[in-house]
């Protein structure tokens, strides 16, 4: 196989420098630096320094009242775990250490790192979701080290990649098992789901552009091909397989959980790594998917559910996770269809005041009311702004910072909320960990224009971390 090269462009999280085959560069926003006076003049500059208000306010909480743990509960005030019962890996802390490098938090960056150091146990004897622990730590380990050029964050990325490579190599398909065990490397439960299985070449990738070493880039690639070479004679995939046998275990078409990273990841592979096969694989899924799964509701762009066998439909559901495909498609050379994706959420929103866990998007009912502080909306106002311009995508992420700090702040930073049609909402109790890496980050990003991050050539992962454009 070719060798790894260094990527050239970026992918959805990817805010991109390769803008100018979207659209004209002229309508790449020109970025002023904070202090010049363009940026004294930034209608957004107070929403930036908010930005980072509401973000001290939920770390300094963190570190106050739960320090190493995984995860903070600001209600209870407490620390909570998320891979291990009765142990933590410290995900908020990994999390956050590329948006405290970017926000110029360096004292915080710096303790961060040190606990890194000092205290992070990778070898529990506990088995771990993959998906997962591929994303949000060793992501977070390699956006971090990028950061800091710390080696000790680059030498934990790559032990606990190790650790996790038996899920892959284990695999008679090579498509991973959903957990292994960090200490022995037994692995256990052979039915994933495709974006379990997919979600992992640009931490792998990058891993193996780091060390040399390519037996990381080789597995995320060969967990990709086992799904691809199993889609149907109108090239729809369904939502999950047996590891072991190959078969199907979920034979519904859609763009929602628990498939949605898989395509994102295939076209990262190529605009990182040149990697043509992927670059192919992804076209001939979503020619299917845009054939297939589209329609139009009210004017509204939305993705049905489907049969991969036959392309009939099955259902009218929509995850707030999906919002993210609205920046995938304009990234990957559909902007009309990927403005049209958003403008439809946008209009969602106007039913709700937070965007429910899912929708009817045929009556515009709640299926799921919860809201888990998830990012996706803002997360492609902020890749929809780099790509077209238009401060549009500016004013949606404010006023969701708006409707966000409104809803979800409480004493002790943010929280989740259980019930957004109730009145009052009801709150839950936990800050999701990757409200540190990704709402937090891409409200910065978007209101700041950060001294640290290069807006035309960049590339963020699934989970925001920045693996390009650190300065």
């Amino acid at each position: 196989m070719r060798k790894i090269a260094r990527p050239r462009g970026l992918s959805r999280r990817g805010l991109i420098g390769a803008a100018a085959r979207l659209a004209p560069l002229a309508a790449v926003p020109s970025v002023s630096l904070p202090g010049s006076a363009a940026a004294a003049t930034d209608p957004y500059a107070a929403l930036a320094r908010a930005s980072v208000t509401e973000f001290r306010s939920a770390w300094d909480a963190y570190r106050r009242l739960a320090w190493g743990r995984d995860e903070l509960r600001p209600l209870t005030g407490a620390g909570s775990d998320f891979f291990i019962p009765g142990s933590t890996l410290g995900l908020t802390i990994i999390e956050a250490l590329d948006t405290l490098y970017l926000m110029e938090l360096d004292e915080e960056l710096d303790a961060g790192v040190q606990w890194v150091r000092d205290d992070l146990v990778l070898g529990q004897d506990a088995p771990v979701q993959v998906f997962e622990t591929i994303i949000r730590l060793v992501g977070g380990l390699l956006s971090g080290h990028l950061a800091t050029k710390d080696t000790v964050l680059l030498d934990r990325a790559r032990e606990l990649a190790d650790r996790l490579l038996p899920a892959f190599t284990r695999s008679p398909t090579g498509a991973p098992y959903r957990y292994v065990n960090l200490a022995t490397g037994a692995v256990s439960g052979k039915e994933n789901h495709l974006a379990e299985i997919g979600t992992c070449i640009t931490e792998f990738g990058e891993l193996s552009r780091l060390t040399g070493d390519r037996k990381y880039y080789d597995a995320a690639k060969k967990a990709l091909r086992a799904v691809y070479e199993r889609r149907s004679r109108l090239n729809l995939l369904g939502t999950g397989m047996n590891v072991e046998t190959g078969a199907w275990t979920g034979t519904t078409a859609t763009l929602d959980p628990p498939v949605d990273s898989f395509y994102e990841y295939l076209w990262d592979g190529w605009e990182l790594y040149r990697d043509e096969e992927l670059r192919t694989w992804y076209s001939t899924l979503t020619a299917a998917v845009l054939r297939h799964l589209t329609e139009r509701r009210s004017g509204r762009l939305w993705f049905r559910q489907a049969d991969m066998r036959t392309g009939a439909a099955t259902g009218h559901a929509q995850s707030e996770l999906t919002a993210f495909y609205a920046g995938l498609l304009a990234q990957s050379g559909r902007v009309a269809e990927g403005e049209a994706y958003h403008d439809s959420w946008a209009a969602a929103l106007r039913s709700f005041r937070l965007p429910p866990e899912s929708l009817d998007y045929h009556g515009m009912r709640a299926l799921d009311a919860s809201y888990p502080l998830r990012p996706e909306y803002v997360d492609s106002c902020l890749f929809l702004w780099l790509a077209t311009g238009k401060e549009l995508y500016r004013r949606r992420a404010a006023e969701m910072f708006r409707r966000q700090r409104q809803y979800c702040k409480v004493a002790n930073g943010y929280t989740v909320v259980r019930d957004v049609t109730a009145r009052p909402m009801k709150l839950g109790d936990l800050t999701p960990a990757y409200w540190f890496s990704e709402n937090a980050k891409y409200y910065y990003l978007l209101f700041a224009r950060a001294r640290r991050f290069d807006y035309r050539s960049n590339y963020l992962t699934t989970e925001g971390n920045v693996l390009r454009g650190l300065r």
